[in-house]
């Protein structure tokens, strides 16, 4: 009697790969339904093949609650690099928060680890992401006897993994940083917009919005308070609110106006800037891409949108292509994503939700030189 051969990763229906990795991630069900916004009636029969998945937004809506590239489902003859490809680090920090409990093998003095903890966030806003995954364990564990310190280097950890893919990673981050700035309203608003990113990226948003909001009572400085109520309003996007969310917006931006100077000592990046890019992004969440890419234009045309992080300009340009994108402008998307890239390569090489972009331009259509480059540097050629 013949065995039956066991069907190979790539023999397999798409269903039945939703299914494998759901597994893998060590989710149910119902909480991939959840954070799909979906029954679980429908993602049992997704994954049994009774219903099929024609639409490739649907595809990277999945894919992106299984921390994957959409490619890994459609084509899993040819995988895609991970969102950490080449950033062997992560595993180091997971082992680092790991035995955070344990004290440091020696006491680092208070200055040296202030200059570390300096140098991290610099590494950060310029995104040297390997560069830092590297330097983390050594500065969580060095931090660990200073609280004040602590809570920034928990929040740097938390804000790169969430930017790599590594959002139940991230919170856990977030979570320790809220922990260490007990009794510190200053620092314990800092933590909570790391809490707030983190369940964004978990599609947690309402929990987001409620921890986001909460914290605005506490939070005794403008920048900080300002920052949590763009995540807030965020997050109301994210739960398709949007008149909350241009309340939110619209209180942020109350305090942005007030603001002088470029000081930024709790590194929020709080301005008039950064509030148009979050206007634009919750109109790209709310579904409204003339109004994502109206602000977009606006914003990047301000004196001070020079003046944000390199980080945080490259990650907004990848929410721009996005919105490019779903406006029909594929020309103007792909020009946006190469800008990114140009401005910060790993915001574009790393991350799932660009890496997801790179693919999705270059399949619409004939990509320009500089998109096409991007696709096969990412692994996205066959």
């Amino acid at each position: 009697m013949t065995r039956p051969v066991r069907p190979d990763a790539d023999e397999l229906p798409i269903g039945r790969r939703v299914a494998r990795w759901r597994v893998r991630r060590r989710m149910t069900q119902q909480m991939l339904a959840d954070r799909l916004g979906k029954s679980k009636s429908w993602v049992d029969k997704v994954e049994r093949g009774v219903r099929s998945l024609d639409r490739y937004s649907t595809v990277q809506e999945i894919a992106e609650v299984l921390r994957l590239d959409p490619a890994v489902l459609l084509d899993p003859r040819k995988p895609l690099p991970t969102a950490t490809a080449g950033l062997d680090g992560v595993d180091a920090v997971r082992a680092a928060l790991a035995r955070y409990h344990r004290r440091p093998a020696r006491t680092v003095p208070p200055d040296e680890v202030q200059r570390h903890v300096a140098h991290a966030w610099l590494t950060y806003e310029h995104a040297h992401y390997t560069q830092l995954l590297r330097a983390l364990p050594a500065l969580l564990d060095a931090a660990h006897a200073t609280p004040g310190l602590l809570v920034s280097a928990y929040r740097i950890t938390a804000s790169v993994l969430v930017k790599l893919g590594e959002a139940d990673l991230g919170w856990l981050a977030a979570d320790r940083a809220v922990a260490a700035a007990a009794g510190d309203p200053v620092r314990a608003g800092t933590a909570t917009i790391a809490v707030a990113q983190a369940l964004r990226a978990l599609g947690r948003d309402r929990l987001a919005l409620t921890a986001a909001v909460a914290a605005t009572g506490t939070a005794a400085d403008d920048a900080v308070r300002g920052t949590l109520l763009i995540q807030a309003a965020l997050a109301a996007a994210g739960c398709g609110d949007g008149r909350r969310a241009d309340d939110l917006i619209d209180h942020a931006a109350v305090l942005a106006d007030r603001r002088t100077g470029d000081d930024d000592p709790q590194h929020t990046a709080f301005g008039p800037a950064a509030v148009l890019l979050a206007r634009s992004l919750t109109a790209l969440r709310l579904g409204d891409t003339h109004q994502a890419v109206h602000h977009h234009e606006k914003a990047i045309r301000r004196d001070d949108w020079r003046r944000l992080p390199v980080e945080h300009r490259a990650a907004h340009l990848v929410d721009a292509a996005h919105a490019y994108l779903d406006a029909g402008d594929l020309t103007a998307a792909g020009l946006t994503l190469v800008d990114a890239d140009t401005i910060a390569p790993a915001e574009v090489r790393y991350r799932p939700a660009a890496r997801t972009l790179v693919a999705e331009i270059a399949r619409s259509g004939p990509p320009a030189a500089g998109v096409a480059r991007l696709a096969t540097l990412v692994g996205l050629t066959r």
